[in-house]
C-alpha cells in the first residue's frame, strides 16, 4: 500500500467512532470519486474550518456572532441546558421538550487527564448567570464519573455565586427492558433516587 494511502487511511482512523475498516472503506470510496467531486469536498471542509466558529454567548458552533439559539427570540433565555460538547444539543432538540437556550462546556471535569475547570468554558457560564440571571440551569451531562464530578463542581460553583438560581439535573434510570445485571452503579444509584410512587 503506498504511503500516501496509508497517511490517508490513518487520518480517518483518527476520526472519533472510526475504525480501521471504516477508514480503509472510506478512503476506497473516495479515491473512485472524480476530482470535481473531491474538489468541493475538500473546499467545503476549508469553508467550514474558515466560516464556522463558536458562539460568543454559549459556545455552540455557528457562522454569526450567535448561534441560532442564542439569536432566536423565541426560546426561553432564562432556562439554560448545560451540556459538555455541541453533539449533546441534538438529541435534546429532537425530544422537542426543551425551549430554553444551552451552554457548551467543551467537556468534562478530568483531572487525570489534564481537564479542569479552567480548560472548560465556566467562566463564560459565570458571566452569563451574573448578566442573564437565569431562572434554572440544567445540567445534562453524561451519566458517567466525569460527567457526576462535573455536575457536583458546576453546583457548588453556581450556588456560591447566584445561591438563589435554581439547579435541576435530567432524571436518570434504568432504561425500558434494561436488566439489572448489566446496570452500573451510578445508573443503579440514580434509579434509587430518583424512583416514583405506582
Amino acid at each position: 500500500m503506498s504511503n500516501h494511502l496509508q497517511q490517508l487511511i490513518a487520518h480517518f482512523a483518527s476520526l472519533p467512532g472510526l475504525g480501521q475498516k471504516t477508514a480503509e472503506r472510506l478512503v476506497f470510496y473516495l479515491l473512485k470519486q472524480d476530482r470535481a467531486a473531491l474538489a468541493d469536498f475538500a473546499e467545503c471542509l476549508m469553508q467550514a474550518k474558515i466560516n464556522i466558529r463558536a458562539c460568543a454567548n454559549c459556545g455552540h458552533f455557528s457562522e454569526n456572532e450567535f448561534c441560532s439559539f442564542c439569536a432566536d427570540r423565541r426560546r426561553d433565555h432564562a432556562l439554560i441546558c448545560v451540556v459538555a460538547e455541541n453533539l449533546d444539543i441534538a438529541p435534546l432538540e429532537k425530544s422537542e421538550q426543551f425551549h430554553g437556550v444551552y451552554h457548551i462546556l467543551g467537556g468534562l471535569l478530568n483531572p487525570l487527564e489534564g481537564v479542569t475547570p479552567e480548560k472548560l468554558n465556566i467562566k463564560k457560564l459565570e458571566e452569563r448567570i451574573k448578566l442573564q440571571t437565569p431562572r434554572e440551569i440544567i445540567l445534562a451531562l453524561n451519566p458517567t464519573i466525569e460527567g457526576e464530578t462535573t455536575c457536583l463542581y458546576l453546583t457548588k460553583f453556581i450556588k456560591k455565586i447566584a445561591p438563589r438560581i435554581k439547579i435541576t439535573k435530567l432524571a436518570r434510570g434504568l432504561p425500558q427492558g434494561g436488566d439489572l445485571e448489566y446496570a452500573d452503579e451510578i445508573t443503579l444509584a440514580n434509579a434509587f433516587r430518583g424512583r416514583t410512587i405506582v
